[in-house]
């Protein structure tokens, strides 16, 4: 019998950032090359309603996808406008992912909150310490660790309770 661990066949990530140039808003459209060579075994994923616009476009800035056997992760042929940076925004979205930091995490929601964060408020989070009141209170002082309890419950979050 093989006891070989199963391995992931296929993947895709698809990023939209509606500031990017190559936001499909400003182009009538996905920008050219960005879903054009999705692999068939990825096209319900091109079209899946919740990743699309009403009329049926989909509404995604960056693609790529990796297929078993790829020896990396692949994208379209993408003419990139010239002189732009992050043009589909993929270096904004996906930064979290190449640097999963407490600082990483704050210099986010700095920006996209515009309010300052607590960086060991930050790192305690991210060490998986449990939560406390004051933990809770220095990132948002209108919460409870109660209001916070369905959440902490659903991604099994450890709690101060044990």
């Amino acid at each position: 019998m093989d006891h070989t661990p199963l391995a992931l066949s296929v993947a895709s990530i698809r990023g939209f950032f509606y500031e990017a140039v190559m936001s499909p808003y400003g182009n009538d459209g996905p920008w050219p090359g960005v879903l054009d060579s999705v692999p068939e075994v990825f096209r319900h994923c091109v079209q899946e309603p919740a990743f699309c616009a009403e009329d049926g476009m989909p509404i995604v800035t960056a693609c790529l996808w990796r297929e078993t056997g790829d020896e990396r992760w692949q994208v379209g042929e993408i003419g990139y406008p010239d002189g732009v940076s992050d043009p589909d925004g993929a270096a904004y979205l996906f930064a979290r992912l190449v640097d999963p930091s407490p600082e990483a995490f704050r210099r986010f929601t700095e920006d996209y909150y515009e309010v300052p964060a607590n960086l060991d408020a930050v790192g305690h989070i991210y060490a998986l310490r449990p939560l406390t009141q004051a933990v809770v209170t220095e990132l948002n002082a209108d919460l409870t660790v109660r209001d916070l309890a369905d959440d902490l419950a659903a991604c099994r979050y450890p709690s101060a309770d044990g």
